[in-house]
């Protein structure tokens, strides 16, 4: 995934007049370009883990301002249909998180399971395919 494959997946929805998936892919749009500026500056080029961890983060403000609505009242019930909407179009993006078993096994696989080591390692390899406080709770419950 890159922005030239979120900018078609934007296209596509203006022509299917899906105004809320539209919305959130012009929120990913920016955040992806945003960030790719900060990584030129650095000399450095957007992976696909910061991509993914993007979409996670777009995920997260967008519950985070759909549960801002629902606490102001029934008023705003389109605005958290909408939120909702682009909540779905976020995390069709993303894929599958790990499950705690596989964690597990990645954890049970590795020689050094010292914390920094094991955060390193899901860090390097997993990022955005799996949720990092998951990783620490299942490390500190080994």
């Amino acid at each position: 995934m890159n922005i030239d494959f979120f900018k078609k997946e934007k296209v596509a929805k203006m022509k299917e007049k899906d105004k809320d998936a539209v919305s959130a892919l012009n929120v990913v749009i920016n955040k992806i370009m945003l960030s790719s500026i900060e990584k030129r500056a650095k000399g450095e080029e957007l992976s696909e883990g910061d991509i993914l961890s993007l979409l996670q983060k777009t995920e997260k403000e967008l519950i985070e301002e759909k549960s801002g609505f629902e606490k102001a009242g029934a008023g705003y019930a389109d605005k958290v249909q909408s939120l909702d909407n682009q909540i779905a179009t976020v995390k069709s993006y993303l894929p599958q998180l790990m499950s705690k078993e596989e964690i597990k096994e990645v954890i049970l696989a590795l020689q050094d399971k010292s914390v920094p080591a094991v955060m390193r390692h899901f860090k390097a390899n997993y990022a955005g395919k799996c949720d990092m406080k998951e990783v620490n709770e299942v490390l500190r419950n080994l």
